[in-house]
């Protein structure tokens, strides 16, 4: 029996399906690429009488692609930049989690 397709991560990981290419930018001019899953979910979250709306944007890859990346690195994304909130985080399966800030004009790397 042939393996499922999330097995096979380069098919998985398919651009011509979802995946999508991000430039990580580990260092000034230093950049490389990999091939990953984008979401950017919206939250609306309330405690008592304060709400809070605002998304949560991600980026998922193979955990070698994601490897080095450090708070507040900058990742392209289909033409956005974004900030990398934290280290990836791994799920034992090959993948890896990046959570990501939207970077706005003037915005410094913190």
């Amino acid at each position: 029996m042939p393996s499922p397709s999330w097995e096979n991560l380069d098919a998985f990981l398919s651009l011509d399906e979802f995946a999508v290419t991000a430039i990580i930018w580990v260092s000034e001019g230093v950049s490389r690429e990999a091939v990953g899953i984008f979401d950017d979910p919206y939250l609306d979250s309330q405690l008592g009488e304060y709400r809070l709306d605002t998304s949560l944007p991600r980026f998922q890859s193979r955990a070698p692609s994601l490897a080095g990346i450090e708070r507040g690195n900058r990742i392209t994304i289909e033409g956005a930049e974004y900030l990398a909130l934290g280290v990836p985080k791994s799920d034992g399966t090959g993948m890896a989690t990046v959570e990501l800030v939207k970077q706005e004009a003037g915005l410094a790397a913190f």
